[in-house]
């Protein structure tokens, strides 16, 4: 296993998940943060999501060949657990945003009136 290759493919699929995360849950912050339109705003999360899809599978695709070829001398010292660790606190997060935005209200749906309120125009 050449190690330096396997971190390589390790840090893209960490990349990925970055991207998706990004993608997913905060397209609204950064168009808003840019100031762009609803258009674009969704072309942000189409290409978040393909430029992911991208970079996760060549980096899982290095991972392969990281596991397929010989080692060098100096791939002893090289340190895959952080990364490791790395990602599954990515999944963490991602599966934590999922769950928490199930019970956040569209950002498209106005708060409803309760009996005896009106409507200040």
């Amino acid at each position: 296993m050449r190690k330096r290759t396997v971190r390589n493919g390790m840090r893209l699929v960490m990349a990925a998940l970055i991207l998706i995360i990004l993608a997913s849950f905060y397209h609204v912050q950064i168009s808003d943060l840019f100031s762009f339109s609803t258009s674009v705003e969704s072309r942000i999360y189409r290409l978040g999501m393909f430029w992911a899809a991208a970079i996760g599978g060549y980096g899982v695709v290095v991972i392969a060949f990281g596991f397929a070829l010989s080692p060098l001398k100096n791939d002893y010292q090289v340190r895959l657990k952080p990364l490791f660790i790395g990602i599954f606190v990515m999944m963490f997060i991602f599966f934590y945003l999922l769950s928490s935005s199930f019970e956040e209200p569209l950002r498209d749906e106005q708060r409803r009136l309760r009996p005896g309120e009106t409507i200040t125009i």
